[in-house]
């Protein structure tokens, strides 16, 4: 009689983990999410012939939670009403890899009807592997979930990059180039050139607060609305003026992301240059003759301030004259905790005086990189220059 029982329990007992090898396999079958919960469900309440069970307490980045069995009757995305009168609770908490509790098994036993030890040695092995099968699937849910983030922002930067000018305007006795990097996807740095049926050609340098994908939203804004202010004969003065107050009206979250501006409309005909600064970093103009000047700010960033008023400087270019227009990334490049700075940048740009536009940008970049180390820059980098020669 004694090895009847010992091997019906041992039976018992191959049964019982057969049946947790089959559950483990059936949870770890599928990387859906909803499948993983419905599965694990299931089981329980078949294997251990519960009234019911369901999840509980589910935080809402781990999405929401199929519907319950049997007697439980949906109430909300995260939440089940039960009818209590069914029979007793039992709670078991699921843990992350961490051992922080994520969510909470919840079974409603029979009335009488009491586990044994070998259907709570099941429930145990059962809750570790539907713990471990809930988070890979909530893992590869965000895996999915930033991919297309990542297919957006790929997509995103090859449009803010087709608007960065293509090509540079052919413009005679000049050499014009300009060269843009992110330092994420895409940026905040703003580089536009447009050519009027005059012949003057309108170039534009500008920083929108901040980096990343809100900044390059409010940049493509800014350009639409230049343009067309561009276009429509206004002076720089007066596109200033209304693109301040446009930004502005925007609302806070435009104005947190004022934008900085060197605004500049070339005559190449008369060889002048007129210049607005709107609070954005000093232009360097190297003369002839080799004297430097600095073509400082004249009014406030656009857009932080309902009321602005802009100064319009007008410069002559005489041969050999060469300008450099940039953001402040290109001078924010550390070496460690030292800073290139102004200073520096012009010392380089001053070594450029045999080079053309082209070769000018490829030796700054180079020196910005030999200073850094090669280390990842923390911000957008553009820089334009202009050479009458």
């Amino acid at each position: 009689m004694m090895e009847i029982s010992e091997t019906l329990l041992a039976q018992q007992q191959v049964i019982r983990l057969q049946a947790l090898l089959e559950a483990s396999r059936q949870l770890h079958s599928t990387i859906k999410l909803e499948e993983v919960l419905h599965i694990a469900l299931e089981i329980v309440v078949r294997e251990l012939e519960l009234t019911g069970a369901f999840f509980s307490t589910w935080p809402l980045s781990y999405g929401t939670v199929p519907p319950a069995f049997q007697n439980l009757v949906a109430s909300n995305a995260t939440m089940w009403e039960v009818d209590f009168s069914c029979g007793p609770l039992m709670r078991l908490p699921l843990r992350d890899k961490t051992g922080t509790q994520f969510t909470e098994l919840v079974l409603l036993i029979p009335p009488r009807r009491t586990l044994d030890f070998d259907e709570l040695d099941f429930l145990e092995s059962l809750i570790v592997q539907a713990a471990v099968a809930i988070e890979n699937a909530q893992f590869h849910k965000r895996a999915l979930q930033w991919q297309r983030v990542e297919s957006d922002l790929e997509a995103a930067r090859r449009v803010q990059l087709s608007l960065i000018p293509q090509r540079m305007p052919s413009i005679p006795g000049y050499h014009l180039a300009a060269q843009s990097v992110t330092c994420y996807e895409v940026g905040g740095d703003y580089l536009d050139i447009v050519s009027l049926s005059s012949g003057k050609i309108v170039i534009v340098v500008a920083d929108v607060a901040g980096k990343g994908l809100a900044s390059a939203l409010v940049g493509t804004s800014f350009r639409s609305a230049l343009r067309a202010m561009v276009h429509s004969g206004l002076n720089l003065c007066e596109i200033a003026t209304r693109m301040n107050l446009l930004h502005f009206g925007e609302g806070v979250e435009a104005q947190r992301r004022y934008v900085t501006a060197l605004l500049m409309e070339l005559d190449p005909a008369a060889h002048t240059l007129e210049v607005v600064n709107a609070g954005h970093n000093p232009a360097f103009l190297i003369a002839g003759d080799g004297t430097v000047r600095r073509l400082s700010a004249s009014g406030i960033p656009i857009g932080m301030l309902p009321s602005s008023s802009y100064v319009t400087e007008e410069i002559s270019l005489d041969f050999g004259a060469r300008l450099l227009v940039y953001t402040d990334g290109m001078t924010e490049v550390f070496c460690g905790s030292e800073e290139f700075g102004e200073d520096r940048l012009l010392e380089a740009f001053l070594h450029c005086d045999e080079l053309t536009a082209d070769l000018a940008l490829q030796s700054l970049w180079r020196t910005l990189e030999t200073f850094s180390d090669g280390l990842e820059q923390s911000d957008d980098m553009t820089a334009l220059t202009l050479f009458r020669g």
